[in-house]
């Protein structure tokens, strides 16, 4: 176990400034990816600050027609809450998809968008990753794969992005708001939020040290059907070997992203114009320039048949 300090915060300015000031600090809020990286010595963090005392955990109405999520909304709150059942139902059912039971009432808004990667030689700390060592090479290139990206990677990483969440809000076309220790805010798009590894795999976001996120934003209702079809190797507690999170509105428009296949849920804005034409068209937009291992090919058509299952399953 290596020895740390922890203190508990009150509000955002206080949080961002206390990591912000203390180099190797932390955020900590329900832990369930933080502390197991902590176990495994992935994650050394030098500090840690708990938010859980600064409040953040409430789903309002925006003036725009949205919903304003706080970053420490519970993942099972998120899901059960009646607007987002009703408006987002894309949203609901991908949390429902995501971990257990007791981790979804852990498990908060925020933590959920910066959880990282589940690449097996990210967790092996005798493996080469420059995921969690910058510069020291990637096992998985010509290792075992079939999990990992197939689009979006680099000859640096080829990890994928294990949140269900993050592929819905990606499909809504949410907003992640921010505080800094000098009190100055900011408003990300998901779509730029997580970033593709290229040469700098270690840096999986848009944020600087000491940003702390505060709500996630969600624009007003899109309407259509919403459905979230996740495929994955057993019935629960896995994550994604190809999902999709679709909305479709009648005539057969709409909007689709997909998760497991790359550094960062996987949408093509300009595919969508070819959901009328079904899966094999939109499939052929969002995977051009693919990259996949031998082992991890399957997962191309996999997609293309996972996005004509949801097609059909929001036509039905």
């Amino acid at each position: 176990m290596k020895s740390f300090t922890y203190e508990r915060v009150t509000s955002s300015a206080q949080a961002a400034a206390a990591v912000a000031g203390k180099p190797g600090a932390k955020f900590v809020a329900g832990g369930t990816n933080l502390l197991d990286l902590m176990k495994l010595q992935i994650e050394t963090p030098a500090h840690l600050v708990d938010v859980n005392g600064i409040g953040l955990d409430t789903v309002e109405a925006t003036s725009q027609g949205g919903l304003r999520i706080g970053a420490l909304v519970r993942n099972s709150d998120l899901a059960a809450h009646p607007t987002v059942r009703r408006d987002y139902g894309v949203l609901s059912r991908a949390l429902l998809a995501g971990a257990s039971g007791q981790l979804r009432n852990m498990a908060t808004t925020a933590g959920n968008l910066l959880q990282r990667t589940r690449c097996p030689y990210f967790y092996d700390t005798n493996m080469a990753c420059n995921k969690r060592q910058p510069g020291s090479g990637c096992s998985a290139i010509g290792g075992y794969s079939r999990q990992l990206a197939v689009i979006g990677s680099s000859d640096a990483c080829i990890a994928t992005h294990p949140s269900d969440m993050a592929v819905a809000m990606r499909v809504l076309d949410a907003t992640v708001e921010t505080v800094r220790a000098d009190g100055a805010t900011r408003v990300i798009p998901i779509a730029d939020f997580h970033r593709l590894p290229e040469n700098t795999p270690h840096i999986e976001t848009q944020l600087q040290p000491g940003e702390l996120i505060t709500s996630v934003t969600l624009p007003a209702p899109v309407g259509g059907t919403h459905v979230y079809r996740k495929v994955r190797d057993r019935a629960s507690y896995a994550f994604a070997l190809v999902s999709v999170a679709a909305i479709v509105q009648p005539g057969g428009s709409g909007r689709v992203a997909v998760g497991g296949v790359a550094h960062k849920p996987w949408r093509v804005e300009a595919a969508e114009a070819d959901m009328p034409q079904g899966a094999k068209a939109v499939a052929a937009r969002l995977f051009a320039g693919a990259r996949p291992t031998p082992e991890n090919a399957f997962k191309l058509p996999l997609a293309e048949r996972t996005l004509a299952a949801a097609l059909n399953q929001a036509r039905s």
